[in-house]
């Protein structure tokens, strides 16, 4: 694996958990020897019993994710790559947990192709065999927070890691530190040289991330967006999205609504 230098440059973002006092949310980092393969785990989960079922609107980010029920670990599920926001409306008291995998990691680890999860949320069950599904369920069960459940995690995939033998493709690595560097805001055709065709470099995408390049790279300027309003102090909109790479106000109003799943007005409103 040779994505170690990737987390200098992706940082993904959630932005709208940190929007509710009800609700907490919180990442660990895993083990150091899984950071070539794992951004974080997380735990979201509501303070205290809500008047009304919450709304958790999750924006594309560029990973995988597996997430779980803390109550109910066998209810563990999978997301793959999304190329629009997704909306998970949730109870009134939920806590829930999952393990945020960098690009390319998941089908490294599980030798599965990402692509097959493109835009979709499905039970672990059914993506992997049942016996890796049933694994992972026993070394959740029984545990009731963020601070147990990652030693126990980090355990596992050190384990799924040693055992595969997934190898991630060189010339893909070395597009995706392109398009990280260049923050999504680049010439696909004539600023990535890894020695292959688009056609191939597409395909190594779609194997690894689940998208292709331009996509892959819409994402990211779209999560540059949001780190970049994080330290804006104050700063307008206009401003913060020509510094994303943005070139004018209808072409990020339109991939905000897409990516956010509301205008940027709505979402200051909100």
């Amino acid at each position: 694996m040779r994505n170690v230098g990737l987390r200098e440059f992706f940082k993904p973002v959630q932005p709208s958990v940190r929007l509710h006092n009800e609700v907490g949310y919180v990442e660990l980092p895993a083990e150091p020897r899984l950071a070539p393969y794992i951004y974080c785990y997380w735990e979201l989960k509501s303070v205290y019993k809500l008047l009304s079922p919450f709304l958790y609107r999750v924006i594309p980010d560029g990973c995988v994710d597996i997430f779980f029920d803390v109550n109910n670990s066998r209810d563990t599920r999978v997301m793959g790559f999304s190329t629009t926001h997704i909306e998970f409306a949730l109870d009134n008291s939920f806590h829930y947990a999952g393990v945020r995998f960098l690009p390319g990691a998941f089908p490294v680890i599980f030798n599965l192709d990402a692509s097959t999860l493109t835009d979709r949320e499905a039970r672990l069950d059914d993506v992997l065999s049942l016996p890796a599904a049933r694994e992972l369920h026993g070394v959740l069960d029984g545990q009731t927070n963020l601070q147990q459940i990652k030693p126990i995690l980090d355990r596992y995939f050190l384990k799924k890691v040693a055992d595969s033998r997934g190898v991630m493709d060189a010339r893909f690595c070395n597009a995706i530190m392109i398009i990280l560097k260049e923050h999504g805001t680049l010439n696909l055709q004539s600023e990535i040289d890894t020695g292959i065709s688009p056609r191939q470099l597409r395909r190594l995408f779609e194997f690894y991330v689940g998208a292709s390049p331009k996509m892959f790279s819409k994402v990211i300027r779209f999560q540059y967006f949001f780190q970049l309003l994080s330290s804006s102090k104050g700063q307008a909109y206009n401003k913060v999205f020509l510094d994303a790479g943005y070139y004018d106000q209808p072409h990020f109003n339109k991939d905000f609504k897409t990516f956010f799943g509301l205008t940027p007005t709505q979402a200051l409103q909100a």
